[in-house]
């Protein structure tokens, strides 16, 4: 009997056919990207591929008794119980480094958005408006720029800022020392928050990073400063971020991702000009899924044909 792989979140189109081309493995899209159509599909399952979109809970395991394997087609695994996989004898993989350029990006992307208020910009002038003076923006150039978490995104933040000639703290507990110049290591995040003009989140959503900005680090900034985060939504106090911009205490900020995804149609966030929304669009470059559904297909090939785990992520 084939092994069965459940591709539930899309994969590049190429990737996926090269998937296809492996005679020795069963694979099955779900192309309805419905969490319904893949609870039938998850009985045959020995192997999932998953993006963001599907969680892999205690109660998804006991509908998937054949499972052997869950690949996370990019880095962060929160949405994964990796507990309750490691008692069922289910392997966690991920695809490490695969959406680093991506998710960088992005974020700086963000930053100019809000810096320079294009998003707000753009949509006025295709209703018919020309709000030139409405949308007076502010400079990266020369800004003091704090980075919260340090890792391969972090420094490629910092490495692609280098043009803009910063000031750049950094804080990350595992880092004492950045190979740029212009980078220094702050001596806690409320260093961090109290004195940068930007401040771009870039950590892992773990028990010690959930909620780690939170009220107090949120109303310590500076008034004219703004807040990115392009790496996991749990990181930070959504309904504390929510009084800091109503009230004006800090002047912006730009979101890719949220403590619940998809962000609720009646979130309050949605509701506020000064704030940046994109729908965890950080490793949604066509470069990046090639790299990532690359690396899964090679996971995959590895795991069942040569009983090897690559990448494993232990709980």
């Amino acid at each position: 009997m084939k092994p069965f792989i459940l591709v539930c979140d899309g994969m590049d189109k190429e990737v996926f056919q090269s998937l296809q081309a492996i005679t020795d493995l069963e694979i099955h899209p779900e192309p309805k990207n419905s969490q319904d159509s893949i609870k039938e599909l998850l009985p045959k399952a020995h192997a999932l591929v998953i993006r963001s979109a599907t969680t892999v809970t205690p109660e998804l395991l006991e509908m998937a008794p054949n499972l052997k394997l869950v690949i996370r087609a990019g880095e962060g695994t929160d949405n994964i119980d990796k507990v309750a996989c490691a008692s069922k004898g289910v392997k966690v993989a991920n695809t490490p480094g695969a959406n680093n350029n991506s998710a960088a990006e992005h974020a700086i992307a963000l930053m100019m958005t809000v810096l320079r208020n294009t998003a707000a910009a753009d949509k006025t002038m295709k209703s018919g408006g020309w709000d030139k003076n409405k949308y007076t923006g502010i400079e990266l150039s020369n800004k003091k720029v704090g980075i919260v978490g340090f890792g391969r995104i972090g420094q490629i933040v910092c490495k692609r800022l280098q043009g803009f000639e910063p000031q750049v703290l950094f804080f990350d507990p595992f880092i004492e020392k950045s190979e740029f110049s212009y980078a220094k290591k702050a001596k806690d995040l409320k260093e961090i928050f109290s004195t940068c003009d930007i401040i771009t989140l870039h950590t892992p959503l773990m028990d010690k990073t959930k909620g780690m900005v939170n009220k107090e680090l949120l109303e310590s900034m500076p008034s004219h400063s703004i807040l990115i985060n392009a790496s996991r939504g749990g990181i930070v106090d959504e309904a504390a971020l929510l009084d800091v911009l109503k009230s004006g205490k800090i002047r912006a900020a730009g979101f890719d991702v949220f403590a619940t995804e998809p962000l609720e149609e009646n979130s309050e966030l949605r509701k506020l000009e000064n704030i940046v929304l994109t729908p965890h669009l950080g490793a949604s470059t066509e470069e990046a899924q090639l790299r990532v559904g690359e690396m899964a297909v090679n996971q995959l090939k590895e795991f069942f044909l040569n009983d090897n785990l690559l990448n494993e992520v232990k709980a």
